[in-house]
């Protein structure tokens, strides 16, 4: 079995639609963090057009852009919402994730009136990538999310946007809402915990030491580190494309993240905004079920699980997971300034 190195359990990644939902084939990745891409006109807006990264096949109604923040260009993938939007969200991927882990579901939100986009966090992808894991701690990691949802809600004209966390996505996502709620609607934790603990991927972290000049897939994968594009399928050239690309440091700051034992409960309590904690019925993967369920009852928050899924509910039961996301969403109340 092919192992991924991915946050996506093995049966999410056979959940990656690879003839895409709206049958667009992809194109040969370019370069974003040397070329940057330019804002799309003279007035600053900080989005512009941007390329496909990766083989797997990109949904039609998918566009791919970039976002230009501080740090530099963030890549992004955006869903339109069909007619007029009801609202707009931004999700953060998880751990050695990106935004294409979201091409199963963003064209069902789209058709249910949602606009949604997600980034590709520093060193994730073909996102930029700056050097040093003290690049990627906490502070930073959400201090990008606070700042692209600013720049997006300004883009759609939107005060408050919609904030989702996957797994590591949702420690980043906590921190942003924690930073500034004042720039969201609500938050989602997608099988994502309150904390870490001691120890934690411990053991990875330290073959990413061992290995500088190694990449996470062909660590995991040695038997067909050098195999020809054209001899593995499409997920798996992805899989190896992203893993190339994703920054060493990336990789050992979020482990870093992963491992911290602060809980945030509490200050995600005193942001006041509704929460949606939901995840994978077969999710045994990043945090203990009980953990999220007992987060949940301490923030009053809605707490779902998907039949049929793991730790990917995106990649596994996109259609169970839009229709959750619609339903929250469409209830959350006004909130106070």
């Amino acid at each position: 079995m092919t192992r991924t190195g991915s946050d996506c359990n093995e049966a999410s990644v056979r959940g990656f639609s690879t003839q895409g939902h709206d049958g667009e084939t992809s194109a040969p990745a370019e370069d974003v963090r040397a070329r940057g891409g330019s804002p799309m006109d003279s007035g600053g807006d900080r989005i512009c057009p941007g390329p496909v990264f990766g083989s797997l096949p990109k949904p039609r109604s998918v566009e791919c852009m970039v976002i230009h923040a501080t740090v530099g260009p963030l890549t992004a993938i955006h869903r339109q919402a069909r007619g007029t939007a009801r609202g707009t969200a931004l999700f953060v991927p998880g751990f050695t994730g990106s935004k294409e882990d979201f091409y199963d579901l963003f064209p069902l939100l789209g058709d249910l009136g949602w606009d949604c986009w997600a980034i590709s966090q520093r060193g994730q992808g073909d996102s930029v990538a700056p050097a040093g894991p003290c690049a990627y701690g906490r502070r930073q990691t959400a201090a990008d999310v606070c700042e692209v949802a600013g720049i997006i809600g300004d883009h759609v004209g939107r005060e408050r946007i919609h904030l989702l966390g996957h797994s590591f996505g949702g420690t980043v996502a906590q921190a942003a809402a924690i930073a500034d709620h004042s720039r969201f609607a609500s938050l989602t934790l997608m099988s994502s915990g309150p904390h870490g603990w001691p120890g934690r991927k411990a053991d990875l972290r330290q073959r990413l030491l061992d290995h500088p000049g190694g990449d996470l897939w062909r660590l995991d994968n040695p038997d067909r580190a050098s195999v020809a594009d054209e001899d593995l399928d499409p997920g798996e050239r992805f899989f190896r494309t992203r893993s190339e690309r994703t920054g060493h440091d990336q990789l050992i700051g979020a482990i870093d993240q992963l491992a911290d034992v602060h809980d945030t409960t509490e200050e995600i309590r005193q942001t006041h905004l509704p929460c949606l904690i939901f995840h994978g019925v077969h999710d045994n993967q990043a945090w203990p079920q009980e953990w999220q369920r007992r987060m949940a009852t301490l923030l009053d928050a809605r707490y779902e699980i998907i039949d049929d899924a793991g730790h990917c509910p995106n990649n596994d039961n996109p259609a169970a997971t839009a229709r959750l996301l619609d339903d929250f969403w469409m209830h959350v109340p006004p909130l106070r300034p």
